[in-house]
C-alpha cells in the first residue's frame, strides 16, 4: 500500500500518477490535495471525510461539485450537530455545514454544471413518460406496417423508417434516464466513466442518428406527398418503391455518418451529460456541428415550402392540371 503509514499528510500531490483511489485515512489531516492530469483518479471518497482540506487542484471539474469548496458557506446551523445530521454522507449537507473558505479548481463551467443528469422533478417524470411512449408507440407502428398483408406502397415505406427511427430516440431517452437514477446525488462520481466512457458514445450515436434520419425522413415524405399531388395527372411520373428505396439509403448514410463523425474525434458526445456533439473547440468541430444545423434548417424551409406549394394546390384545384400538363 503505497499510503501505508501517512496518517498524518498535510499536502498530497498525486498528479501525473495512476493512483485511482483514496485511502479514508489519511483524509482528515489533508489540507491540500494537488491531482492535476490524474485521470485514473475517477471517483472521490465522500466530501466530508476531508474535514481540513482548503485546497483542491483536481483533474475533472464535475470533482469540484463534490466540494463546493470554491465559494464562502453560510454560517453553522443549529442542525449541523444533530447525530444524524455528523453521519449524514449526501454532499449537500456538507457544503452546508463545513464553514471553510477554501479552493478548488477546475471550475464547473456551463457545460458541466454542478448537477444531476435531470436536474428537476417533472423532467425526470417526462422523459420516462416520452421515452416509454416512443418505445411502445413506434413499436406499434412498425409491427402494424410490416405485418400487414397490404401491398407495400411509398408512403408504407417511408412511415417505416419514421417509426425506426423514433424507436432509435426512444431508446437513447431511457439509457439518460436510467443513468439519472443510477447516480443521483452523486453524479460527480460517475460523470468521468460516464461522458468518456462508451455509455455515452452508445446513447450520443443513437440520439444523433435517430435525429438525422427522422428529419430525412420527414423531408423524404414531404416530398412524396408534394410530388403526387401536383403531378396528380402524370401516372409515369409517379414515385415508385425502388426509388424510394434509393433516397432512404441515402439517408441512412448520412445518418450514419453524421452520429459516427463525433466517435472518431470530429467534435465529442463527453462534453455534456446528456452525451450531445457539442465540442466546437476545433475548426473541424464547428464545421461538423454548423452543418448539421443548416441542413436541418434547409429539411425545415423545404417541409413548409412544399406543404405551401400543397394548400395551394388543393385550395385551388383548377392550377393542378396546367401544372401537371
Amino acid at each position: 500500500n503505497a499510503f501505508s503509514g501517512s496518517g498524518g499528510l498535510i499536502e498530497l500531490n498525486i498528479m501525473l500518477t495512476a493512483v485511482s483511489s483514496l485511502p479514508e485515512s489519511i483524509l482528515g489531516g489533508l489540507e491540500s490535495l494537488k491531482a492535476n492530469d490524474n485521470r485514473e483518479l475517477k471517483k472521490l471518497p465522500p466530501p466530508q471525510l476531508f474535514t481540513s482540506l482548503c485546497k483542491a487542484e483536481l483533474t475533472y471539474s464535475w470533482h469540484c461539485c463534490a466540494f463546493n469548496i470554491n465559494r464562502s458557506r453560510p454560517r453553522w446551523h443549529e442542525q449541523c450537530s444533530l447525530p444524524e445530521a455528523q453521519d449524514s454522507f449526501h454532499h449537500h449537507f456538507w457544503m452546508h455545514c463545513n464553514s471553510s473558505n477554501c479552493s478548488c479548481t477546475p471550475m464547473p463551467d456551463i457545460f458541466n454544471p454542478c448537477e444531476d443528469i435531470m436536474t428537476a422533478p417533472p423532467l425526470r417524470v417526462l422523459i420516462w413518460f416520452i421515452s416509454v411512449l416512443a418505445l411502445l408507440g413506434n413499436s406499434v407502428v412498425l409491427l402494424v406496417l410490416l405485418g400487414s398483408r397490404a401491398k407495400l406502397t411509398v408512403p408504407r415505406f417511408l412511415m417505416c423508417h419514421l417509426a425506426f427511427a423514433d424507436l432509435c430516440m426512444g431508446v437513447y431517452l431511457v439509457a439518460i434516464a436510467t443513468m439519472d437514477i443510477l447516480t443521483r446525488g452523486q453524479y460527480y462520481n460517475f460523470a468521468s466513466d460516464w461522458q468518456m466512457g462508451l455509455g455515452c458514445s452508445t446513447a450520443g450515436f443513437f440520439t444523433v442518428f435517430a435525429s438525422e434520419l427522422s428529419i430525412f425522413t420527414l423531408t423524404a415524405i414531404t416530398l412524396e406527398r408534394w410530388h403526387t399531388i401536383t403531378h396528380a395527372l402524370r401516372l409515369d411520373r409517379k414515385l415508385r418503391l425502388r426509388h424510394a428505396c434509393v433516397v432512404m439509403s441515402v439517408g441512412w448514410g448520412f445518418a450514419f455518418l453524421s452520429a459516427l463523425l463525433p466517435t472518431v474525434g470530429v467534435s465529442s458526445y463527453g462534453k455534456v451529460s446528456i452525451c450531445l456533439p457539442m465540442d466546437v473547440e476545433k475548426l473541424k468541430s464547428q464545421v461538423y456541428v454548423v452543418t448539421l444545423l443548416l441542413l436541418n434548417v434547409l429539411a425545415f424551409l423545404t417541409v413548409c415550402v412544399c406543404y405551401l406549394s400543397i394548400y395551394l394546390t388543393v385550395r385551388n384545384p383548377s392550377s393542378a392540371p396546367a401544372h401537371a400538363a
